[in-house]
């Protein structure tokens, strides 16, 4: 982007205008979505419905609200507009205080406290995790839990198994493994926490019925614990222990991730600067801790789908790293394969696409969701106006005015992101979401787009003619 008068950097309304202005040319389509209170998390849920020109997908969000009303988990149906169907001046034409007709409040659960985190059961993603300012991790059977009406004094829903384990709150750090039904953790209590829920969604799916009333069955303890949040309460449930808990932070677990292929290793970051790979067929120590893996907190980490040996982590320290775990040695200051510089804040979400293998994205507290290809490092950047761009970024997504909280790329139609800002500080309300897809142009091999132009280009001089 340009930069502002006298020399300097744009403002943020000088940013978002000339964004907008460029909508048509750079997007496929997008959907604009103002929120009434700011959300923290935003993650794709199943696919509904495929038809002609659209698909229907759900969408899980969180409400953080100031107290007037409870906290919410939110599920929402979504329609999304197949690539090349949308018209360039219509995703132009949204007005930003106004909702989205694409995005459809379909049920409420009333949450005890905030929510913090969500993540979908891959092998079943009507089965969400949430994180809240507490110990505990609450499971939701979203399809099974009833539509809540959200007023003051209304009472918490009931989660269907509560997961303990941790000795302090556990607010962020939380996944859900690709192969099996197991869920992690980390928290203040500087520990890595690990449970299986194989159990209870068996028994799930073989007692779901018309009148089946929200909880898991099968064999567990009820458990007791107080969540923050203005509808303080507390929370009486099903609950498990933990398959183990790890220790080796010293300090807060920011985020954790599985291997992508397995049940047994996975790693974590935290406020402690530290990057740790777990083995848990070696115990319950650290296989490799990776000292100093930025020069700030981590504040995220993903694990590549497509290459098991690369690892991606975010921080405060404004930066992305990518680490491959083949060249990590345990008690080693970080040694990155790379680090991604293209953010003028704290790095808050990273996550690997799963389309491309190369290709990932990073959003920042900067307000900007970077999309970078790791391959195109080493490529020559001569052309005009890329020059001063950081190598491997590719797009910048410019739409947001303020930090950029959570994204999700879908999986369901992979070059689809959903992303939602905190907008509060800035304009005293909510936040924003956005559902995006660039335009095919950017990613596509360059010889194919090459070729589509030079057709395109024939047939105007034919026309002209």
């Amino acid at each position: 982007m340009r930069e502002g008068g006298k020399g300097g950097p744009l403002s943020v309304d000088e940013r978002y205008t000339q964004w907008k202005s460029l909508v048509p040319v750079l997007y496929d389509w997008l959907a604009n979505h103002n929120l009434v209170w700011p959300s923290l998390s935003c993650r794709w849920g199943p696919q509904l419905e495929q038809a002609t020109y659209k698909n229907r997908q759900r969408l899980y969000l969180s409400e953080q609200t100031d107290g007037s009303v409870p906290n919410t988990l939110v599920i929402a149906n979504c329609e999304i507009v197949k690539p090349r169907v949308a018209a360039a001046e219509h995703i132009s034409q949204f007005n930003e205080e106004a909702r989205s007709p694409f995005v459809k409040k379909f049920k409420t659960i009333i949450h005890p406290g905030e929510v913090n985190r969500i993540r979908e059961l891959p092998q079943n993603s009507k089965i969400v995790a949430t994180h809240t300012d507490s110990p505990d991790v609450l499971i939701w059977d979203v399809d099974t839990q009833p539509n809540r009406h959200a007023v003051l004094g209304a009472s918490v829903s009931c989660p269907d198994l509560v997961l303990t384990g941790h000795q302090d709150n556990a607010e962020y750090a939380l996944a859900m493994c690709r192969t099996e039904p197991l869920v992690l953790s980390g928290g203040k209590d500087k520990s890595v926490v690990l449970w299986s829920i194989h159990d209870h969604i068996s028994t799930l799916a073989a007692d779901q019925g018309p009148t089946k009333s929200p909880g898991f069955g099968g064999s567990k303890s009820k458990h007791t614990s107080k969540v923050g949040g203005a509808n303080d309460k507390a929370l009486d449930g099903p609950s498990i222990r933990p398959r183990g808990i790890y220790q080796g932070h010293e300090d807060t677990v920011e985020d954790v991730q599985f291997c992508p292929s397995s049940t047994q290793d996975f790693c974590s970051v935290g406020d402690d600067s530290c990057l740790i790979l777990w083995d848990a067929r070696a115990g319950s120590s650290p296989a490799i801790k990776v000292e100093k893996a930025h020069n700030a907190d981590l504040h995220c980490v993903d694990w590549n789908p497509h290459d098991e040996n690369l690892i991606l982590t975010g921080s405060a320290d404004n930066t992305v790293h990518l680490f491959d775990r083949r060249k990590l040695t345990n008690g080693e200051t970080g040694s990155p394969v790379h680090k991604f510089v293209g953010h003028n804040a704290a790095v808050l979400c990273v996550q690997w696409s799963p389309a491309k293998h190369s290709v990932f994205g990073s959003a920042a507290e900067d307000g900007i969701l970077n999309l970078w290809d790791h391959e195109k490092v080493g490529e020559m950047q001569d052309f005009a106006g890329t020059r001063n761009h950081p190598p491997g970024l590719f797009f910048r997504h410019a739409g947001h005015r303020d930090k950029v909280v959570d994204f999700h790329w879908n999986s369901s139609d992979p070059w689809t992101i959903v992303s939602v800002s905190d907008d509060c500080e800035r304009t005293g309300g909510g936040g924003t979401l956005q559902i995006w897809r660039m335009i095919d142009l950017i990613y596509r091999p360059e010889e194919d787009v090459l070729a589509e132009l030079d057709s395109f280009k024939s047939h105007v001089l034919s026309c002209s003619t």
